[in-house]
């Protein structure tokens, strides 16, 4: 498995070795070891799936400490928009986002360690999207960020004014007014 850095300290882009034939193919999407090589720690516990239709925006969202969820997303079907913004006060990127299109077709994933917001749009007709978490979901301890911050200026690769949005991720805080407990 190829493991790229980005631009923002700790969000990695995991790229499997995919074997194909005339069968299919077959990839190997998760082994651990592959991460402890690349300095990462996250011990995974939970696995989440969503299913969304076109131009549906999820995010931003986290989890606050002392429950903070690392992510490992992928694309089962379609492809998605994936954002991360990181929400870690004393970071030298804090406020500044990362995005990926990740699809079933380019089978790449992404790593979201503590301390940053994430959400994604769907780009296609439908997209399935899986992923690990490295902690259980807290409704006490959730945070959210606006997905369309000025201050942080995501372009989310779809039209804003065609978006499915919940009316929970409409009324989201702006960065400097959410709750976010890291440093």
């Amino acid at each position: 498995m190829k493991i790229t850095t980005t631009p923002i300290e700790g969000l990695l882009i995991l790229e499997p070795k995919v074997l194909g034939d005339e069968r299919g193919y077959f990839f190997e999407s998760y082994r651990k070891s592959h991460l402890e090589d690349a300095g990462n720690t996250v011990n995974f516990i939970q696995d989440n799936q969503a299913r969304s239709v076109k131009n549906v925006l999820r995010g931003l969202h986290y989890q606050n400490n002392p429950m903070p969820q690392a992510k490992l997303l992928r694309v089962l079907e379609g492809a998605i928009w994936d954002v991360a913004v990181d929400i870690r006060k004393n970071s030298k990127t804090y406020g500044q986002w990362y995005g990926i299109e990740l699809s079933a077709e380019n089978k790449l994933q992404f790593l979201i360690p503590h301390g940053f917001a994430h959400g994604y749009a769907v780009l296609t007709d439908t997209a399935e999207v899986f992923y690990k978490c490295d902690n259980y979901y807290s409704k006490e301890l959730e945070g959210g960020v606006y997905f369309a911050d000025e201050t942080i200026g995501i372009d989310w690769k779809i039209d804003i004014s065609k978006a499915i949005i919940s009316e929970k991720d409409q009324k989201q805080p702006l960065l400097k007014d959410a709750n976010n407990l890291f440093l």
